[in-house]
């Protein structure tokens, strides 16, 4: 807990409260399915928790704003982005029941009731549309243009960042960009800039403009 204090110190009593029951819940539900690395589960807030807010530092979702969370696996980034943003509405999803099995469960269990957890494929979602989608670690950027960029908002813009995709990648990002379609719009936000933490070199933030 003490690293989101680091980066957030102006968090309230209840957000402090909701993450710092993050630890014991996830502790709980990855004994029965696992959604985090057993070797990672005592890295949680380092490794998983700042993870997801870091694109918290590259845009302040606003109040009635919509997230879509594209493959959120035990609900990252889209849980603690949720607490973060208490009045911004969070629609994550996931094609593995039993994930979404452990999303739902950790937001009853912290209170969060600005979280919808759908067991759904994004390819084959078309419910709504969003002001952002969001995803970690989970396919190439031109995948993730492809099933996010029809679900998101051409109108209604209400952010600093026009609408669009921010996805968490590490590694060779440069080839992932090469293979946008042609003339898509992206910047690129190194996570070291904004955590001193030796894990985040070589792990940033892609905002691609929809």
């Amino acid at each position: 807990m003490e690293i989101i204090l680091k980066y957030f110190p102006n968090l309230t009593e209840n957000q402090l409260n909701q993450f710092a029951q993050l630890d014991a819940l996830y502790r709980d539900w990855n004994a029965k399915i696992n959604v985090v690395s057993r070797k990672d589960i005592d890295q949680l807030y380092e490794h998983h928790v700042l993870h997801s807010l870091s694109i918290g530092k590259v845009v302040q979702f606003k109040s009635g704003a919509t997230i879509l969370d594209i493959g959120t696996g035990g609900g990252f980034p889209g849980i603690p982005l949720a607490i973060m943003f208490p009045e911004t509405k969070f629609t994550l999803l996931d094609g593995t029941r039993k994930k979404i099995t452990v999303v739902q469960e950790v937001a009853n269990g912290i209170g969060l009731k600005n979280v919808i957890a759908l067991h759904q494929r994004a390819e084959e979602f078309k419910q709504q549309k969003f002001d952002f989608a969001v995803s970690r670690a989970v396919a190439p950027l031109e995948k993730l243009v492809e099933w996010s960029f029809r679900l998101i908002k051409q109108k209604d813009q209400q952010h600093i960042l026009p609408n669009g995709l921010i996805a968490l990648k590490g590694g060779d990002i440069d080839t992932e960009i090469k293979a946008l379609p042609k003339g898509s719009y992206t910047e690129v936000y190194p996570l070291s800039d904004f955590f001193e933490e030796e894990y985040y070199q070589e792990k940033y933030a892609v905002y691609i403009q929809a």
